[in-house]
């Protein structure tokens, strides 16, 4: 199995529109389906060691992408990774 890709909720959120208006419903629906046309699925974990409720909330919840084939980890990291990018430079 490839390395997972961390993502914050935000971060999640957004691609999941982005991804959402290039596949149809099913794909993000279906565990099954989502691994085998993208290549991950997608798991929540909450690290309680990095919680800040005072400045945000929800700090300590982390979305996880884990991938299953590492061609599809870098095809994944070519399409989206400017994206994300964006996303931490708007932060």
């Amino acid at each position: 199995m490839a390395k997972p890709i961390r993502l914050t909720k935000r971060e999640w959120k957004v691609l999941e529109g982005k991804l959402r208006t290039e596949y149809p419903p099913s794909v993000l629906m279906i565990r099954g389906v989502m691994k085998l046309k993208l290549g991950f699925t997608v798991r929540q974990h909450r690290d309680y060691t990095d919680y800040d409720h005072k400045t945000n909330p929800g700090s300590y919840l982390s979305i996880f992408l884990d991938f299953y084939s590492e061609k599809k980890r870098t095809w994944f990291l070519l399409k989206y990774s400017d994206f994300i990018n964006e996303l931490n430079n708007e932060q």
